[in-house]
């Protein structure tokens, strides 16, 4: 019987090797066909669900930093900071569509990396996710907060003013609360004892509410979704129509008012906005015809997307001057609102705000349905305990770990930002999108003769310029960006996560692996006693 001490890591090479043991992608392939998910989604489907997830918090909320940041801002040039995104986004976008087509099932980038860097990096890329769509998830949650807020101000005069008006410490974590208030900010927030208690309670309700919606089943969650693309594509289009009747030419003078800095730092702010169209890979599983369906709505997502983001940023810096003024506060946290408020058109403004709902809402619900996904496959690889792995009986849902991770979600609202959250974000983004580059680069040599469905067109050229794009925006922010809190979060996150592979995921998987040489062994003996028998 193996010991506590041979499940240990150790620097040998039998250690090492299991560090880079790969999946075999065809027991991946029949592991989700016996106890897999329930497959309820068309093209239709993901279409919309990537327009869902991509039409959200960066066109309602983030976009108004990268145009306006002071220092750093895009300016007009928002609109070249979207095309800088969007063109590092395609390439990768390619590359999932190539292993999303040829691996489906549940994971996303999480079970590409298994299928070819191995064990360690596949853990290292499941954390990666986590932070992209966990702390994306809390991000859109406060981005969702800022709106509604918004929303109930249109009130005012009918509803009591705790809800139209409600005091800061209910509608902002800790940290902002002190940043607004400065040193009067104790003498406002209650105490409870004698600890000051602040919290975002809009953020908190919605992640509730999404997680009821979530358990219902993929099917159920992907129609709200369709209801809310719907809603939201109507009001983007209003604002667009609108706006177009208000915009000012004279705005757009200085272009580029931070130069190729502000057009950079917009691009990697924005990079946030088209985060999503990876979440699509996640429910391959969940897929009718994942070789066919899967490139369309990942392809087609991005594709209305960005066109739809181009012409908002023209019509919002037509609007509103982002240059050699001092920017409201208002602009910052819900713009395209703030901009027709600003013109007196109220009731547009009000329309926005429900379609904002509503769009948020559907970034929602399918950022918490990515992240249980990747959840669920790690579960499955016996990185995770295995009751993640139950499945509701009527919905085929990981229910457990989508009111698991609506909890966490909830922790963090009380204590994280959404600039913070979205820089968070966009490092966990970065890095996934880098390493599928390279995934689908490596798999072409050790596994060429794999049937691919869909394969990345002028391979290995598109993964490398992919690959570049990606790793040049991320290391001009880190040289030329003022803010440091997530340049430093995110090698403490790196960090913590190799260090709970050692020490559980390793250790996990050599049990599993000395129990099935067990049971294998034990039938093997089984069968030899019962040819000795007949014999």
């Amino acid at each position: 019987m193996a010991t506590k001490k041979e499940f240990r890591f150790n620097f040998t090479q039998s250690g090492l090797m299991k560090l880079i043991r790969r999946k075999n992608p065809d027991e991946m392939i029949k592991d989700a066909k016996r106890n897999g998910l329930k497959k309820t989604l068309n093209a239709f489907d993901l279409v919309v669900l990537g327009i869902g997830i991509l039409i959200g918090s960066g066109i309602f909320a983030v976009v108004g930093i990268a145009a306006a940041n002071p220092n750093t801002g895009a300016g007009p040039a928002l609109v070249l900071s979207m095309v800088i995104a969007a063109f590092a986004c395609v390439f990768s976008a390619l590359c999932y569509c190539e292993f999303a087509a040829m691996l489906p099932v549940a994971g996303g980038a999480y079970v590409y990396t298994f299928a070819t860097l191995g064990e360690f990096m596949a853990w290292m890329v499941g954390c990666v996710l986590m932070l992209e769509y966990g702390i994306g998830f809390i991000g859109v949650a406060c981005a969702w907060s800022n709106y509604f807020v918004q929303f109930m101000k249109g009130f005012e005069g009918h509803l009591p003013a705790l809800l139209t008006n409600p005091p800061i410490w209910l509608i902002s974590d800790y940290r902002s609360t002190v940043a607004l208030l400065g040193d009067s900010a104790n003498s406002v927030m209650p105490h409870i004892l004698g600890i000051p208690i602040s919290i975002n309670l809009p953020a908190i309700l919605i992640i509730i509410i999404i997680a009821w919606i979530l358990k219902s089943g993929t099917k159920d969650s992907t129609i709200m979704a369709t209801i809310m693309v719907v809603i939201k594509l109507a009001v983007i289009a209003s604002f667009i129509i609108v706006g177009a009747f208000y915009v000012d030419p004279q705005n757009w003078v200085p272009f580029a008012p931070n130069g190729l800095n502000g057009i950079c730092n917009g691009a990697f702010i924005i990079f946030f906005a088209y985060i999503g169209f990876d979440a699509l890979a996640t429910t391959a599983e969940e897929c009718k015809n994942p070789q066919k369906d899967l490139p369309i709505g990942i392809i087609g997502s991005l594709a209305v997307t960005t066109i739809v983001y181009v012409l908002v940023a023209l019509v919002l810096t037509g609007m509103q001057p982002t240059s050699g003024v001092a920017i409201p506060q208002e602009f910052l946290k819900a713009p395209m609102v703030f901009v027709m408020n600003m013109v007196h058109q109220d009731l547009v403004a009000r329309i926005i705000a429900v379609g904002s709902l509503a769009g948020l809402t559907s970034v929602l619900l399918v950022m918490l349905m990515a992240t249980t996904r990747i959840l669920y496959a790690m579960s499955r690889d016996n990185f995770l305990p295995s009751i993640f792995r139950k499945l509701n009986r009527k919905t085929r849902t990981p229910n457990l770990l989508t009111y698991t991770v609506a909890f966490i979600s909830i922790l963090g609202v009380l204590s994280l930002d959404l600039n913070a959250a979205a820089e968070l974000c966009n490092y966990g983004a970065f890095t996934s999108f880098i390493i599928v580059c390279v995934a689908v680069l490596i798999l072409r040599k050790v596994d060429p003769n794999r049937k691919r469905p869909f394969k990345v067109p002028f391979s290995p050229w598109s993964p490398l310029i992919g690959i570049f794009c990606l790793l040049g925006l991320m290391v001009y922010f880190l040289i030329t960006s003022a803010s440091i809190m997530s340049a430093i979060l995110f090698p403490i996150w790196i960090g913590l996560s190799a260090l709970i592979y050692f020490h559980y995921g390793y250790k996990k998987n050599r049990k599993k692996e000395a129990k099935m040489l067990e049971i294998k062994l034990k039938a093997i003996e089984k069968t030899r006693l019962k040819e000795q028998n007949n014999g």
